[in-house]
């Protein structure tokens, strides 16, 4: 497994991290840890979770994945895993936070009491990389920066991160730990895919440039790109399958990821791998891992029979002419997720 730098810290990573969004939720304790064995004995070091998980986000499972992950981090040597979770964010806009009584917000309150009951639930004295999960560009960043930075100071945090972020946020906030002397976010943690490489209209060119790492999530486009909603299929126990019928938010966001055009894309890029000899799961992991602004990509799994695939990008570094295959599927169906 390859490792590359997040940002400009001192720490390296495995160029493939784990996510953990279902786990207490799609996947139970004991799955969940059989993912995290066979991801380790892989050379998976980085491992994501956030305060949030599991998905959908509910008030009487909220922090449970963490509880999860911190009983499997303690059968493990500590110093040979990068964990890195996240602080809710505002809850009066897209998302609500389902920790402190949806009351979450980026003061200095709700991230020292966000990172202590992390640390409880993970068993742990420090977190390797602790993020932003969404970004409140009504509020000044100073003010999450500067309790930010005092983790830092302390031990407790080793990097910062955000997630969800503009170009402007992500501008303004190096800008921002720049004049104030602060710790900076070293990594951004956003949506990438085959079906959706928006990330690459602005805001490849300011990480490239101020030297920020994106640690892109959902590269299989919320599985997706996995074939599994081909022809109006709805497979039980599928996260888009529950959200198409769940109404508000979920379900906006289902119809973001299913959708005419994104099921056009995915057939192509199926019939790509499928010449390419890999299956389409591994093509989609292999192409988020060849940017330059990329450091990990985070990949996410209900069930361990779902690694192989993925670990069949590890590796791989697909040849020119695939990647003009799929170029040329972009330009033919622009911005299937919009």
């Amino acid at each position: 497994m390859k490792t590359r730098r997040l940002g400009k810290s001192p720490i390296h990573v495995s160029d493939i991290c784990m996510g953990t969004m279902t786990f207490g939720n799609q996947a139970d304790e004991a799955m969940s840890h059989r993912i995290l064995d066979k991801s380790f004995e892989a050379g998976i070091d980085f491992f994501d979770t956030a305060e949030n998980y599991p998905v959908p986000p509910k008030e009487e499972y909220a922090g449970r994945t963490e509880e999860i992950v911190g009983r499997w981090m303690k059968t493990k040597n500590r110093d040979a895993i990068i964990m890195a979770t996240k602080v809710c964010g505002p809850s009066h806009g897209w998302l609500k936070g389902s920790q402190r009584a949806g009351k979450t917000a980026l003061d200095r309150h709700n991230i020292i009491k966000a990172v202590e009951d992390s640390l409880r639930r993970l068993q742990t004295d420090y977190i390797d990389l602790y993020q932003t999960h969404w970004p409140d560009h009504g509020a000044r960043y100073e003010d999450a920066l500067r309790a930010l930075d005092d983790l830092v100071e302390s031990g407790k945090v080793r990097v910062l991160g955000c997630s969800n972020e503009t170009s402007w946020g992500l501008t303004k906030s190096v800008a921002v730990a720049e004049r104030y002397g602060l710790a900076r976010y070293e990594t951004i943690q956003n949506n990438f895919s085959l079906n959706n490489r928006r990330f690459e209209d602005e805001l490849a060119q300011v990480c490239r440039q101020e030297g920020v790492s994106l640690i892109p999530y959902s590269p299989l486009a919320g599985g997706v790109l996995t074939g599994k909603y081909q022809n109006g299929a709805r497979p039980a126990g599928a996260r888009f399958s529950a959200y198409l019928q769940m109404g508000g938010r979920q379900e906006v966001m289902a119809r973001r990821f299913v959708n005419d055009k994104t099921i056009s894309s995915t057939e192509r890029f199926t019939a790509i791998a499928e010449e390419a000899g890999m299956s389409v799961t591994t093509l989609a992991t292999a192409w988020s891992k060849q940017h330059d602004f990329v450091a990990s990509t985070i990949v996410g799994v209900t069930h361990e029979d779902q690694l192989p695939d993925i670990f069949a990008a590890a590796d791989l570094v697909l040849e020119k002419e695939v990647m003009k295959k799929i170029d040329t599927v972009t330009k033919d169906i622009l911005y299937p997720m919009g």
